[in-house]
């Protein structure tokens, strides 16, 4: 397959290439266009990534540079954390790592977050690239520079925005990606649509069976237009200052509720009860017709995802709310749709919409 290219591009902070492509053979050639005089390379990965893909990563970068080495870290959200920065700092300053050498995240949006947060704070701030191996990381996480470890009980809550020099998403480790984990990433798939494209949506809808049967030239497709989605929203807001918020619809509810399970639900899961919460309020306010929400909710289903929960507090799973990052001093400022694939960003959702819209997941709820 020929790789296939997008650019994100800011005014303050220059242009990056998205690379699509079937697996790592070509990635050689571009890190050494990017970086003609590299001296080291340090790989940051996770347990269960490392064992798959690092030495494939390895054997296409090994003509580099002259100095290659990774830092592993134990796989889960439980160590996106600033104790696993700390750990990689140690072996970065222990094999005289300066600013000039590069670090490459390889891994799902746990490794991306935690290679790039590294990145950008060691020595003040070093070259990065970022080669996403989930569904997840490929069409959300891996595009626009966020990055960020948890802290106490808050998610993403220590971090900045650095941006890479490169992107490098190879399908061919979708392969191996747990069912579960797949899934995970068709949440921020379709809410891709959802807030932007109401024609790709469709086509997301009516290719589920060979998305989820991972057909390879489907999923290079889906991969590419949910980048372009979210390369729109990042060119034209690099730092969240307005129209990027658009990008977390489905996730001010979806926060608290992973917060509030103690991640017993994945991102992408909690992402699809956010987006069918949402939903439903713009539903309520009469901004969606019942086939729009019924569809929105029904839509979630093939791919995997859930659309309900058990009975839960709905008055402490609130309360996560109150420290989402995307709080202001002027109120809460939420995402909601006027139709599929145009999402509107509000600032007068009160306490009892949510907790209604919360009420609403619960599957015995009438």
């Amino acid at each position: 397959m020929e790789n296939s290219t997008l650019e994100v591009s800011y005014k303050s902070a220059g242009t990056y290439r998205v690379i699509i492509g079937s697996d790592y053979s070509d990635l050689g050639g571009y890190v050494t266009e990017l970086f003609p005089n590299l001296q080291r390379i340090c790989i940051v990965t996770d347990s269960n990534v490392s064992g798959l893909y690092l030495d494939d990563v390895k054997k296409a970068l090994k003509d580099c540079a002259g100095h290659i080495t990774e830092y592993i870290f134990e796989a889960g959200e439980k160590s996106k954390t600033l104790d696993t920065v700390k750990s990689c700092y140690d072996k970065l300053l222990a094999d005289d790592f300066n600013r000039r050498d590069l670090i490459v995240g390889l891994g799902g949006g746990v490794a991306g977050d935690v290679a790039a947060f590294i990145a950008s704070t060691y020595m003040r701030g070093c070259a990065f690239i970022n080669l996403p191996t989930s569904l997840l990381a490929m069409a959300d996480s891996s595009v626009g520079g966020k990055c960020g470890v948890d802290y106490d009980k808050y998610k993403n809550i220590v971090g900045s925005i650095y941006m890479p020099r490169l992107v490098y998403a190879a399908t061919y480790t979708l392969k191996s990606l747990p069912d579960r984990e797949f899934s995970s990433g068709m949440a921020e798939v379709l809410k891709a649509g959802l807030i932007r494209d109401a024609v790709y949506y469709e086509w997301l809808i009516n290719s589920f069976a060979e998305i989820m049967d991972r057909n390879e030239d489907v999923l290079n497709e889906m991969v590419y237009k949910a980048v372009g989605i979210k390369q729109y929203y990042v060119t034209k807001d690099p730092f969240e200052q307005n129209e990027r918020m658009i990008l977390n619809f489905g996730h001010t509810i979806g926060h608290a509720l992973e917060k509030y399970f103690d991640f017993k639900y994945s991102h992408g899961e909690c992402v699809a009860l956010g987006s069918v919460a949402a939903a439903f309020i713009a539903h309520k306010r009469s901004m969606l017709s019942d086939e729009e929400f019924y569809e929105i909710r029904d839509m979630f289903v093939p791919f995997d995802l859930p659309i309900s929960l058990d009975d839960y507090e709905i008055d402490r799973a609130f309360l996560n709310i109150g420290h989402d990052k995307k709080n202001t001093d002027s109120g809460l400022k939420f995402i909601l749709l006027k139709k599929i694939g145009k999402a509107v960003i509000v600032n007068d959702v009160t306490e009892d919409e949510i907790k209604e819209a919360m009420k609403s997941l619960v599957a015995e709820w009438d």
